[in-house]
Order: structure tokens, then C-alpha cells, then sequence
């Protein structure tokens, strides 16, 4: 079993019970398993600030699936879920990303593993460091913790919301 980070997002309609939702959707896979989840926070859209502001979160999960699917996976619960495309970086009902893949350091069309942006991204590092601070960015080699605090501070980029 691969032990995978994922983060999730959304910023339409009731955007913890979507997070929510995606997480049974994944529990519901025969070859995933939700390790643990973070709690759920508010957070300012990036990139186009004319937007709502979005609930994200992270999990860990294991899986028996290869990257590509898990990729595949991913993409088929967001379209259950009924995410839209808008615009690059738009209103989204889900977006689910896989952040990191064991130590797996891949990039293909499609797929960059780890997650090219997670270094940089505060809605990501702070509930990745709530539920995994010691998890080493295989390219950086560097905890998520570590990086978080390169961010610091993030009180104006994220803010708690709600439990898990």
C-alpha cells in the first residue's frame, strides 16, 4: 500500500459538506483507505481574488492504486460531484489534488508528483502539517512543517473553521 497526501478545496455551495462528501466518496474505494483528515479551513482564492473564499483541507490515505490511477480516481469523484470547469484557478464545487505519493518523484503529462505548488501553498501546508508535520517533500527534503514555517506568518492566508 502507498501511502498518499491529497489536498481538497472548494468554494461553491456548502463547501465542508463537499469536502466531507469527497472523503466518504474516496472511503468508498475498495483500495482506498482514509488514514486520517485534517480539520477543515477557510481560506482567500488564489490567483483571481473575485471569487468566494474556499474551504480546503488535506487527508492521508493508503491505496493500492498506481499514481495515474489514483490520479484517475481523483478526477472521477470531482466529476460525480459535479465540478464544472470555469477558469484556471476558478470557483470549483471540488477540486481534489495528490500532493505527495510515497517518496515517488515523477513528471509526466498530467501528473507532477509531488505537487509542483504545495511548497508555496499555505491552504495546503497547514492542514498537510496538522495531520502529517514530519512528512519529508521528497524533491526538497524538507518536513511540511518546515516549509510551513518558510511561509509564516499565515494568520491572514488561513483561518480554523470547523472540526473534522
Amino acid at each position: 500500500m502507498a501511502s498518499v497526501a491529497l489536498g481538497l478545496g472548494s468554494n461553491i455551495g456548502d463547501r465542508v459538506a463537499r469536502c466531507r462528501q469527497a472523503l466518504c466518496e474516496l472511503a468508498g474505494h475498495e483500495a482506498i483507505r482514509i488514514v486520517r483528515h485534517s480539520s477543515w479551513y477557510e481560506t482567500r482564492p488564489v490567483g483571481h481574488a473575485g471569487q468566494p473564499d474556499f474551504v480546503n483541507g488535506a487527508a492521508l490515505v493508503e491505496t493500492s492504486l498506481a499514481p495515474v490511477r489514483m490520479l484517475e480516481t481523483l478526477k472521477d469523484v470531482e466529476a460525480r460531484m459535479g465540478r464544472s470547469v470555469t477558469w484556471q484557478k476558478g470557483p470549483r464545487e471540488i477540486d481534489l489534488d495528490l500532493l505527495l505519493y510515497d517518496d515517488l518523484v515523477l513528471g509526466q503529462p498530467g501528473l507532477d508528483l509531488p505537487h509542483p505548488a504545495m511548497a508555496k501553498r499555505a491552504f495546503v501546508l497547514v492542514p498537510l502539517t496538522e495531520i502529517h508535520p514530519d512528512r519529508v517533500h521528497p524533491v526538497l527534503g524538507r518536513t511540511v512543517s518546515d516549509l510551513l514555517d518558510d511561509l509564516q506568518p499565515v494568520d491572514h492566508l488561513v483561518r480554523y473553521l470547523a472540526a473534522p
